[in-house]
This record gives structure tokens, C-alpha cells and sequence, in this order.
């Protein structure tokens, strides 16, 4: 049996993959573009994605040729029915009841299994990062949308297909319009994309939501004002979850983490003021950065291979 799986985690803008050992040695890694009109072009550019990683791994482990994946796991965005293997909707893609096994079927000659990109994030996390010995998690990506995937009694989640959809979750029903259809999302408010658009829209400069942090920490009254309110916003979604599940982790990841303790610190003080002093969950970032995604798909195709 073949030690290697190739993980690959499908965004809105970015495809993220690995090449992984089953001892966790990552022989190749490869990050490109989302294609456009991803429910056609997305399974060439899957295989395009798993050739080009099996001779680059190939090369480093001896040579072409004597790297042979036995399965690949694929992470995709949206409302994900895991058990059925469709993508329900991704607005993000632009699909809608996608069937991901024959979508993708089609062009890979390798087994494979579709899981949702958040919940892969966690595993990996649960598995190789920040949230390792940790029963009772719960993650939050801020990049592009804001979801959630949660470790209960030290097990993933998965719920029906929309669990973790926290990001459509109404904080403003005056606010802007969501690609759900709803108004005021929390996901219109405090991903990374909205903090961005907004800055934009409120001061007519260009922006995105690095620009905002750094201004905020200049102390910009405009960027301390609108990142107040997404942090607020978030708490007031986040802190019923803890509550109802006795989350003991709150892991935040996702390209907005990089702001560190700028985010994470008010977060932390939004979350634990809305709660009881025993309820508070530790506050703190994700470990596994852009990796986190690929390598939980990886580890996703191990355990449906019984290799895990």
C-alpha cells in the first residue's frame, strides 16, 4: 500500500493542495487560481492539480514515478451534503445541487472523497495544529465568508449539510444584501471581504482588510469604528454557540487572523462579556494558516481509506 493521498482544498479564489505521507511528511505543495465557471472546469484543473503534485513529490522522494497516491481528498466551500457527495450551494462557485462525485468523477482517475473545507481546516487542526487535545472546539475561518466547524466530545461535527453556515446568520436586517438572499449576515459584516467592501464603500478609498487593521492600529477613528463593529457582531453570533455546547476552544483562523492580537484580543473580551464567568472559552488562533484545508483534506481521504 501506498504511504502518499494528495489534499486539496477548493476556495473562491485560490486552490490550496498537498502531497502527504501517511506519517504527515508533506513531499509537494501547489497553490492556483479557482477557474472561473468552476462547476465545468474545476475536475480538469483537480487533475491537472494531482499530476503536478505526484511528479514534483515524485522527484523529491527518489523520482518520477515512485510517488503513486492512493486517494485524494477534496475540500470545497458552500452547503456541503457529505454524506451524498453534492454541493448544494456555493455561492462563492456558483453552483448549485452539484454532483461532486461525478463532477469531479469524470477526470480523476484516483478514489476520492468530498468533504466541507471548514471541517477539513478542524481536523487538520484537531489532528497536526492549535486545537490538539482539545475535545469541545470551535472554528472560525474569517477570509472570503465566515463558516464554522466544531469538535464535540473530541468528534467532527457534521450535522445536516448546514451546519456551520454561521456566516448567514441575520446581525443587521437593515444591512446589506447577502449572495443567500437574506440582508445583513453576519458574513455581509465580518469576513475579511466585507471589512474591505465596506471600508471602501464608507470612505471611497481602496482597501481590504489588512489596510483596515492597519489603520486601526494607527488609531484611524473610521477603521476602529467599522472593525468594532465586526467584532461585535461576531461575538453576538459565536458567544450562543459556546453557550449551547460548552465549547472549551474558540479557534479563529482564516486570512483576518493575521491581524493577531488586534482581532483577537477584543474578540476574546466580546465573547467571555456575554457569558458567564465558567462558560468563557479560551480565544486563540489557528495554527495551520492556508495549509490547515489541504492538509485536512488529506487526512479526510486517509480515514475514508481505512489508512487514517
Amino acid at each position: 500500500m501506498t504511504d502518499e493521498v494528495v489534499g486539496i482544498d477548493v476556495g473562491g479564489t485560490r486552490i490550496k493542495s498537498v502531497l502527504l505521507t501517511r506519517s504527515g511528511d508533506v513531499l509537494a505543495e501547489d497553490t492556483r487560481p479557482t477557474p472561473a465557471d468552476a462547476s465545468v472546469r474545476l475536475g480538469p484543473a483537480l487533475a491537472d492539480i494531482v499530476t503536478s503534485l505526484v511528479e514534483r513529490g515524485g522527484g523529491e522522494s527518489g523520482g518520477p514515478g515512485e510517488v503513486r497516491p492512493a486517494r485524494v481528498g477534496i475540500g470545497v466551500p458552500g452547503i456541503v451534503d457529505e454524506q451524498r457527495q453534492v454541493g448544494v450551494r456555493s455561492a462563492n462557485l456558483g453552483w448549485h445541487d452539484l454532483d461532486l462525485q461525478r463532477a469531479f468523477g469524470e477526470h480523476l482517475s484516483l478514489p476520492f472523497v468530498v468533504g466541507h473545507d471548514v471541517r477539513c481546516g478542524l481536523l487538520a487542526e484537531a489532528r497536526l495544529g492549535a486545537a490538539q487535545g482539545c475535545t469541545e472546539v470551535l472554528f472560525v475561518p474569517l477570509g472570503t465568508g465566515v463558516a464554522a466547524a466544531q469538535l464535540v466530545g473530541g468528534r467532527l461535527w457534521h450535522g445536516r449539510p448546514w451546519a456551520g453556515e454561521i456566516g448567514h446568520v441575520v446581525v443587521d436586517p437593515d444591512g446589506d444584501p447577502c449572495a443567500c438572499g437574506l440582508r445583513g449576515c453576519l458574513e455581509t459584516v465580518a469576513s475579511a471581504g466585507a471589512i474591505g467592501r465596506r471600508w471602501s464603500v464608507l470612505t471611497g478609498r481602496t482597501g481590504d482588510a489588512a489596510e483596515v487593521a492597519r489603520l486601526v492600529a494607527a488609531g484611524d477613528q473610521q477603521a476602529i469604528s467599522l472593525w468594532h463593529n465586526a467584532i461585535e457582531a461576531l461575538a453576538a453570533v459565536i458567544s450562543p454557540v459556546v453557550a449551547a455546547n460548552g465549547t472549551q476552544l474558540v479557534l479563529v483562523g482564516g486570512g483576518l487572523v493575521r491581524a493577531g492580537d488586534l482581532l483577537l484580543d477584543p474578540l476574546r473580551e466580546a465573547v467571555h462579556a456575554r457569558l458567564a464567568p465558567a462558560m468563557r472559552p479560551a480565544v486563540a488562533p489557528a495554527s495551520l494558516g492556508d495549509r490547515a484545508g489541504s492538509l485536512g483534506a488529506a487526512l479526510l481521504s486517509l480515514e475514508a481509506g481505512g489508512v487514517a
